[in-house]
């Protein structure tokens, strides 16, 4: 055979075939496989830097999960035709990746890795994120890498009350929830979730239920590792010398543990400045070949100190206790001319949240490899330099970014009204003006006071908060509400939003290989009193409900529904009919292609007039109504009117005025706006008006002489030269 290496390894997930392939593909890599799950292909690689790289004081991990529109049959719609920019869900899709195989690497580690996972199938029923996860893998396993893997990851969704592993497209649509876990062979490793206000009992069943499944394809995985995987290199160690670190420890331990002591970032910040340099004085001379690591042990420093009085004396760095909130603030109504504005502030960490309302041709089209075309509603994170007291030029959104973004989006989406109840584009902005942990939950809660500011009616209130950890061999500590510190030397930031009846989203970052299942019940438990506070005692007192109003700067949205085959008449030959409209109304107007129509105009009177034309041209006038109409052509029996955009009717010269009428010019003339009434249709279907009609019911002007009960004269088709 051409490929001798070339080896298949099937198994079963969720009553579907997972089969790995090896030695055909990409066989330069360090390790590589072509993972097929149902008729979803995708190609995963892992490969190491063969050195160091110079420099860094972090392990140089990058995770890419590439869309290629060719999976699903597409030519991309950007102008080159190619993909270009990682999508958002390809982006969350690699933090995805990256959370649970990150904390298995060596930490002492600089060589660059690489992972790339290569979407060239797709099968809407089997997540190419799912097989993305299980293929990076295999592939880290099978390479020379370092790595404490493998793990495996499932979704797991709640159908009918009934847990499903990894959910079929017409499943999905029905689950009450979608959590995806990642495991190793004994801890869960990774949890991302949005779910329809889960209770905890059933979101931890639901983890649990898919941690189970996650053994079996652990077990697969290290079957193929131990049949072809390649030996693990060892590599040079980044860690500073113990004799370093203990010298500096004995030096500066007092001087440090007195500078954490203060709940004030700022002045944390600046008492440490001296301490580190009086610790470069000292001890850059004296260790001239670890200068360089003198900083990573006042780091490891830190984190000793830390965790030191977390574990032994249960003492916070703040001095809070161990479920003790920061002190709480929320505000609403902050900007003047935005449609809704709620600020949210705990302790030191700062978010505005601004809600803007727009038209449905507003909603974000989006141009990749799953089922969905476009987004209504859209949460959007900044995180600015200046929130942590740095300088640093914007360059744009960076993964963080919109990772929390995404969050806050997920947290939020189960209690935005449907499109029927609120046919309004929203998109809510998180502002981070001052960051000291957890602002991404602070982000959440910003725009639950926003949205509400903005009389969107969401079906219930969200907050967020987070739970940290400690862990030190069996030994373990949760605290609610983390800042910064306890973030960086802790070991886990499990970010849970939710209404008071049940949880909206979960995201779950590690430092560790993963928790175990007490952990992560003692974490539900927690936040959901935290955040159970956090809306009775903060958010509520500010504003109860949704505003029953919206802001006089928001566009005023109704909608109607015509006939899908009365669209062209409301568009018109070249869309004349619709711009007369949108622009006799001064509005906006968007058309669905099941007949649903959307009018949003700053002035209600302008939304309900186009509403009306609309209503009008698509089921006709109704007998009896009252028009103001242009008169648009005389003749000599009478003349036509258009009473909306496209609808033209005639008035005959004795309906003309309440009194005789000679001339019609005598009257009107072309050009002029008149009032009339609908008639009854005539035997041949053709729209009459009378303005005499209309003057006596609106004006209330006396008839001179009664018109006699004839028909009107017939009109002259003056294309053929004949009468009607």
């Amino acid at each position: 055979m051409f490929f001798k290496d070339y080896k298949v390894f099937e198994t079963d997930l969720a009553g579907r075939k997972l089969s790995v392939e090896v030695g055909k593909m990409a066989q330069l890599a360090g390790g590589s496989c072509l993972v097929r799950y149902g008729e979803t292909e995708v190609l995963c690689t892992a490969t190491m830097a063969a050195k160091p790289r110079e420099g860094v004081d972090f392990f140089p991990l990058s995770v890419d999960f590439e869309e290629k529109l060719y999976s699903v049959g597409r030519i991309p719609g950007s102008f080159q035709r190619r993909e270009g920019r990682a999508s958002e869900k390809a982006t969350l899709a690699s933090r995805v990746i990256d959370r649970p195989i990150r904390p298995l690497f060596p930490k002492d580690m600089r060589n660059d890795v690489g992972v790339v996972a290569t979407v060239m199938s797709v099968d809407p029923d089997c997540s190419p994120e799912i097989t993305a996860m299980i293929g990076v893998s295999v592939a880290i396993s099978i390479s020379e890498i370092p790595w404490d893997g493998p793990i495996s990851g499932v979704s797991v969704g709640l159908v009918d009350g009934e847990y499903v592993i990894n959910p079929t497209a017409e499943q999905r649509e029905k689950s009450q929830m979608a959590v995806t876990v990642a495991s190793t062979d004994t801890l869960v490793a990774m949890i991302e979730a949005g779910a329809n206000e889960v209770p905890n009992d059933v979101m931890f069943d639901g983890i649990m239920f898919g941690h189970e499944t996650n053994q079996k394809i652990v077990e697969f995985i290290k079957g193929i590792r131990d049949e072809v995987g390649k030996e693990k290199v060892s590599f040079p160690s980044n860690d500073p010398s113990p004799e370093l670190y203990e010298a500096i420890k004995e030096f500066a331990i007092d001087d440090v543990r007195a500078a954490l002591d203060t709940d004030d970032k700022r002045i944390r910040d600046e008492r440490l400045k001296p301490i580190y340099d009086a610790v470069h004085e000292k001890f850059d001379e004296a260790y001239p070949e670890e200068a360089s690591k003198i900083e990573d042990c006042l780091y490891k420093l830190q984190k000793y100190i830390v965790r030191r009085w977390l574990l032994d004396d249960g003492k916070r760095v703040d001095g809070r206790g161990i479920d003790e909130i920061r002190p709480l603030n929320a505000e609403v109504d902050l900007l003047s001319r935005v449609h809704g504005s709620g600020m949210f502030t705990r302790g030191q960490t700062q978010c505005l949240s601004v809600t803007t309302l727009g038209p449905m041709s507003n909603a974000q089209m989006l141009d990749g490899i799953d089922e969905q075309t476009e987004k209504r509603y859209m949460h959007h994170y900044n995180f600015p330099s200046y929130s942590v007291g740095e300088t640093k030029p914007s360059r744009g959104p960076g993964r963080r970014e919109i990772g929390h973004g995404a969050l806050a989006e997920r947290a939020l989406l189960p209690v935005i009204p449907s499109v029927e109840e609120f046919p309004y584009c929203i998109r809510v902005v998180s502002e981070v003006l001052s960051s000291n942990g957890s602002t991404s939950q602070g982000s959440i809660c910003g725009s639950t006071l926003s949205l509400m500011a903005a009389g969107v009616p969401i079906k219930a209130p969200v907050a967020g908060i987070s739970c940290g950890l400690i862990t030190e061999g069996d030994r373990f500590m949760t605290m609610v509400d983390i800042q910064g510190l306890e973030d960086f030397f802790g070991d886990m930031d499990f970010k849970v939003a939710g209404t008071k009846k049940g949880i909206t989203a979960i995201q779950m970052d590690l430092k560790v290989h993963g928790l175990t299942p007490a952990i992560i019940r003692e974490a539900l438990d927690k936040t959901y009193a935290a955040r159970c506070y956090i809306l009775d005692e903060i958010m509520l007192p500010v504003i109860s409900e949704p505003r029953k109003e919206l802001s006089k700067w928001a566009p005023k949205m109704l909608t109607t529904k015509i006939d899908p085959d009365k669209i062209g008449d409301v568009i018109g030959k070249q869309g004349k009919v619709i711009q007369k409209i949108c622009a006799e109304c001064d509005c906006k107007i968007d058309v669905n292609e099941d007949g649903q129509v959307f009018v949003s105009a700053l002035d209600l009177d302008n939304a309900q007039k186009a509403v009306f034309i609309v209503d009008t041209i698509a089921n006709g006038p109704e007998v009896g109504a009252i028009y103001k109409g242009i008169v648009t052509r005389l003749m000599s029996f009478g003349v036509f009117v258009e009473i909306v955009p496209g609808v033209e009717g005639m008035v005959h010269i004795s309906h003309l005025d309440v009194k005789r009428t000679e001339k019609v010019e005598d009257v009107v003339n072309v050009g002029d706006e008149i009032i009339v009434k609908v008639l009854p249709k005539d035997e041949q279907g053709r729209l009459n008006l009378s303005r005499r009609e209309a003057l006596i019911e609106v004006e209330g002007l006396t008839p001179e002489n009664e018109i006699s009960e004839r028909r009107p004269a017939p009109r002259r088709d003056f294309r053929r030269g004949r009468r009607d």
